[in-house]
């Protein structure tokens, strides 16, 4: 009979983030290679109980890290430890062989650049995927170690004029200058800050060309204007403007050539234009579209550069040094230096640049940088501190829990660059739709230079100049450049708010939410439960219930048992040991104190056993939870101690937030929780959602998603931990507090960073804006170039008119797309 074995992927691959990575593939390959292994296959969260106790919630406080891998091997043949081992060791070896790397880099051309960068980069020996958002910057490679590395893919990408712009910095070292770090150092990632101490044309080398190609366009068209010049000098002038102009996308297409690729693309429809107009000796107008061609992809890269900017500034929020305490001494040295259990000093006014827990001193810290709350936070000993964000008037002494490269900023900064190259449903459609539509032009190009000339339409001159006016009006630059440079700046915007967004496709799914399923606690709730009520049975005094249940949940990570014990240190009340420690799943907890049996939980972990629950105990449970508490009865032996109520308080602001929601087009907001009906009808009512689901274990609360998807587009909302398959089966799962949790970080398709519903109406009101603007460009650029090809094949326009009104369309989107930069939300002030 076989078994099986479930491995928590991130820890076995923690360099890769997308199930669909190669490398899951090549450890499950392995894996099943492996004698006395017989499958192998990928369960995407854990809902299994990891030993500790669950509660009248009914949520198990589990601790997945994500998707898992699971493994059914022979017992007879193998036992489980050698299981783990060998899939550790797996693991191990494809981290180390194969290499996920975010590459930022300068390059100019027409927006379907990014396919000519992506397929040169995959030609590479060892290369394995390759994506690029070339509105970003950013390409995201995997590649084998043992056959290429990160010379030769940089190399490759200097070929083909993708520029990597910065000194890489490794995991383990830190960056030169906060300047210097724009995507992730700490992270490995490089940093695209250009060097300051170039020159102008050298930063921007693209526009001093296309300046110099309309000055001398200018100067050609001024001596055949206003002056007897020969007309060689005029045609020397405009062949100089060709060659400014056209310098990039000649380049682009030698270096295709040199390396046996022909591409039909949007540079190529520019250069045969060009070219098309000089052999009707229209130079004017050749250089014209070369110029503005040029020019366009100038401003904007410009336009664009405030988008990546506003994720480079991320970088620069953690100070590149700290004052550290050693040997009683107070020494300033470098952040690489730091380590976790460093005491390093705050002082007032200062960032604070690691994460940690204060051990010394009070004060109010601005955590807007990462949390996006608009109010300091009390800090006091105990309290965790976030890098980038403000010390307020108190000196803090600060204990590090995270180092450069495991910091919350790290991590987002991180996720924030490889979300660039997530590419959204809508930048899918329009790359298939370039990459077949650019190939028709050109036959359809063909075909109008040669028919109408054979029917005697049109001279075989005008039939030609059409045909070049044609490749200009159907040139898709605006189609292509429209969506990346939405979904960029959207989530530009987003981090600077609070808010991660990992990706594209989740950026425009927010937006099209309809359905919101919220866990109660600590989302709906503050998730700091506390005892209410203690109920004892005749006979038994309110502190021997107390220390008996504390007793067993000593032992528990979970919010109720929190409370008990709090309650119990409180009260000053002696807890006894407890020994033998078995949870039973969303029921309870059973222990042994002195021998004896002591059973803590819901009635219903009683009731099915077949034990007889005394009426007493019973009315108690049912008045409490009329009244709005979780209860949990507590048995020992066969006497019956009493009942417990608890209480955890709906957040201050929380109906305000959901009325905001609503008024994002949110129709139907459904809670669900693993508490009995009375506390959840309580809580639901209170706070005005629509539905409350209670009673709920981990499973059902993944039934619950699945029938509310025949309502519409569902988002999950909970903390990113207990709530993990939930999350994953919703269209979007959404974490709260992520600054605090890095499973909410890794799991999660969005992450509230601060422990705030308010943010999510922000979120969801951005991504909704962030879908109508590519819809706007979608129909804008799809309206130019049916417009243009009328009007150009008709004879309305020719080349210039049509270059004028084709640049102009991309820019029009490129700026549609950069107000998501500014977009403002009530509940972000």
């Amino acid at each position: 009979m076989r078994r099986a074995a479930r491995l928590d992927l991130p820890l076995l691959l923690p360099e890769v983030k997308d199930l669909r990575d190669a490398c899951v593939a090549r450890l499950m390959r392995l894996l099943e290679r492996q004698e006395g292994v017989e499958s192998v296959h990928v369960v995407e969260a854990s809902a299994e109980p990891d030993g500790e106790p669950p509660h009248a919630d009914g949520a198990t406080r589990t601790a997945p890290s994500g998707p898992q891998l699971c493994l059914h091997y022979d017992p007879d043949r193998l036992t489980l430890t050698q299981v783990e081992a060998f899939a550790h060791a797996a693991g191990a070896g494809v981290t180390d062989r194969f290499a996920h790397m975010v590459i930022p880099f300068r390059a100019v051309g027409a927006e379907d650049e990014g396919r000519r960068i992506e397929d040169a980069l995959r030609e590479l020996r060892g290369v394995s995927a390759a994506v690029v958002n070339f509105a970003g910057q950013v390409v995201r490679v995997e590649f084998d170690r043992r056959r290429v590395d990160r010379a030769l893919i940089e190399a490759r990408l200097r070929e083909v004029g993708a520029v990597p712009v910065a000194e890489t910095v490794g995991q383990e070292g830190a960056p030169a200058s906060a300047a210097a770090v724009e995507a992730g150092a700490s992270a490995g990632v490089t940093s695209p800050a250009a060097p300051m101490s170039k020159s102008w044309s050298a930063r921007n080398r693209t526009l001093a060309w296309s300046i110099s190609s309309g000055a001398l366009l200018v100067v050609g068209w001024a001596l055949g204007r206003f002056t007897e010049a020969p007309s060689a000098l005029a045609l020397a002038s405009f062949a100089a403007a060709y060659f400014f102009g056209a310098r990039d996308l000649v380049g682009h297409f030698i270096a295709d050539l040199r390396r046996g690729k022909f591409r039909f693309n949007i540079d190529l429809l520019m250069v045969v234009a060009a070219a098309g107009a000089a052999v009707l000796d229209a130079w004017l107008e050749g250089a014209l579209l070369l110029f503005l061609f040029s020019l366009g992809h100038s401003l904007e890269k410009y336009a664009l550069g405030r988008a990546r900017r506003a994720i480079a500034a991320l970088a620069e929020l953690a100070p590149q040094s700290a004052t550290v305490i050693r040997d009683g001494k107070e020494l300033s040295v470098p952040i690489s230096e730091v380590v976790r259990g460093d005491r390093v000093v705050i002082k007032p006014a200062e960032r604070i640049p690691v994460d940690g827990a204060v051990r010394e001193g009070n004060s109010a810290v601005n955590q807007a940088p990462i949390t996006g709350e608009s109010v300091p936070v009390d800090k006091a000993p105990g309290k965790p501190v976030f890098a980038g964000t403000v010390n307020g008037e108190g000196a803090l002494v600060v204990e590090v829990t995270a180092a450069i490269g495991d910091r919350t900023l790290d991590r987002v900064i991180k996720l924030v660059s490889e979300a660039q190259t997530q590419k959204a449903p809508t930048q899918r459609f329009t790359d298939r739709f370039a990459r077949i539509f650019v190939p028709i032009v050109l036959v359809a190009d063909v075909l109008l230079i040669a028919i109408p000339p054979l029917l005697g339409v049109w001279t075989l001159e005008e039939s030609f100049y059409r045909a070049m006016a044609l490749l200009v009006a159907a040139s898709p630059c605006a189609l292509a450049l429209g969506t990346p440079a939405a979904v960029l700046s959207g989530i530009a915007q987003a981090a600077r708010k609070g808010v991660l967004i990992k990706g594209g496709a989740h950026l425009e799914s927010l937006g099209a939410i309809t359905v919101l399923a919220l866990d109660k606690t600590g989302t709906i709730t503050v998730g700091e439960p506390s005892v209410t009520d203690l109920r004892p049975t005749t006979g038994v005094s309110t502190d021997a219930l107390l220390a008996t249940a504390a007793a067993v949940e000593q032992r528990s990570q979970h919010p109720l048992a929190h409370a008990i014990i709090g309650a119990a240190t409180s009260a000053g009340v002696a807890v006894p040991a407890a020994r033998d420690l078995e949870s039973v799943t969303g029921r309870g907890i059973r222990s042994t104190i002195a021998g004896v049996r002591v059973e803590v939980g819901r009635l219903l972990m009683f009731e099915e056993r077949g034990a007889a629950v005394p009426a007493a105990v019973r009315t108690e449970v049912e008045e409490l939870e009329r009244a709005g508490r979780s209860t949990v009865a507590v048995l020992r032996g066969d006497e019956w101690l009493g009942v417990i109520g608890i209480a955890d308080e709906p957040r201050a602001d929380v109906r305000q937030t959901l009325d905001r929601l609503r008024a994002t087009g949110i129709r139907r907001i459904v809670m669900l929780t693993g508490d009995n009906a009375g506390v959840g009808n309580a809580v639901g009512m209170e706070v005005g959602v629509d539905d409350v689901r209670a009673g709920l274990l981990p499973e059902d609360k993944v039934a619950a998603i699945k029938e509310l998807e025949r309502e519409g587009r569902v988002a999950m909302v909970g903390d990113g931990v207990n709530d993990a398959p939930a999350l994953a089966h919703a269209t979007v799962g959404i974490a709260m507090g992520g600054a605090g949790t890095a499973a909410a970080l890794e799991t999660a398709d969005v992450a509230l960073m601060g422990d705030d519903l308010g943010r999510l109406p922000f979120a969801i009101g951005l991504s909704r804006q962030a879908r109508a603007i590519i819809r706007q460009n979608l129909i804008v650029s799809l309206a130019v170039i049916a417009l243009l090809i009328v009007a150009t094949t008709t004879g309305v326009i020719g080349i210039g008119p049509a270059v004028v009104v084709h640049e102009g369309s991309t820019l029009v989107v490129v700026g549609n797309a950069l107000r998501l930069l500014v977009y403002r939300h009530a509940s972000t002030g």
